[in-house]
């Protein structure tokens, strides 16, 4: 089975309270873009052997570190506790949306892992099932098992449909090669309730998001990381109606009515696509 899970970006995001757990309730909108990812997945039948139960490999976009710790696998090993006939599993993955971009591409590919799971193998999860184990392996993991625009309260967790439709507009995107961590992103955060919420901001019309759509991490990492609001006043210079970071960084976007001239001139050292 092949299917391509995609990327996203935040319209808004507000760090809202620090909770008693030690994470931050937030408030955002999860927007899915046409970035995609390629998961391949194919059954090793029982009499051949293999080092591991899920077989990972990747090309594309380099992922550093142990392949038995990607989210693939551990989306493979917590299906496999609920579900222990399914069977090994080869899995090939092509990676094309940026790592470390606050796009989501780990948390894609591991809910479209769990969703490609159900449906080879007949386990008959519904949505609702497989969004609460997806939610085990990340906050924004569940969005990905249905991407459809949505409201996310909670950590992320908590998913209510929201009328958003960009597909008029030209979306570029940016990502610098700088890397944030969570702990980096969260550092300089002043938990705080928003003048507005973004889930109604979203629904105004386009030309007020400037003023009012924000995305708190935006100006503790720029303080940190320059480049990042150059980056953003670049994309409003060449035309955008609304330009933010999305999620904790570093990848911005832009919403634009057309095209742009002369992007890949204007952005030196950078992932850059148009969609």
């Amino acid at each position: 089975m092949i299917q391509q899970p995609c990327a996203k970006i935040n319209l808004g995001l507000n760090v809202v309270s620090k909770r008693p757990d030690g994470y931050h309730n937030l408030e955002t909108v999860f927007y899915p873009i046409n970035i995609k990812d390629e998961i391949c997945i194919e059954a090793i039948p029982d009499n051949i052997t293999t080092c591991y139960e899920c077989s990972l490999s990747i090309k594309g976009i380099n992922i550093d570190g142990d392949l038995q710790q990607n989210l693939i696998v551990k989306a493979y090993n917590l299906v496999k506790q609920h579900y222990t006939n399914i069977p090994k599993i080869s899995v090939k993955l092509t990676k094309n949306i940026p790592t470390q971009a606050g796009m989501g591409g780990g948390s894609a590919d591991c809910a479209y892992t769990i969703k490609m799971l159900n449906d080879m193998f007949n386990l008959k999860m519904s949505i609702n099932e497989m969004q609460e184990m997806a939610a085990k392996l990340g906050a924004d993991c569940p969005f990905f098992i249905n991407p459809t625009p949505s409201f996310a309260t909670g950590i992320g967790e908590v998913l209510t449909p929201v009328d958003v439709n960009l597909s008029q507009y030209k979306m570029v995107i940016v990502k610098p090669a700088i890397m944030i961590s969570t702990k980096e992103a969260f550092a300089n955060i002043t938990p705080k309730e928003p003048a507005k919420c973004c889930k109604d901001i979203v629904k105004q019309s386009i030309e007020t998001w400037k003023e009012e759509l924000v995305n708190d991490f935006e100006q503790s990492i720029s303080n940190i990381h320059p480049e990042i609001i150059k980056i953003k006043n670049k994309l409003y210079e060449l035309g955008a109606i609304y330009a933010s970071m999305t999620g904790s960084g570093s990848a911005l976007y832009g919403i634009f009515k057309d095209n742009p001239d002369n992007l890949y001139n204007a952005f030196n050292n950078c992932f850059i696509c148009v969609v």
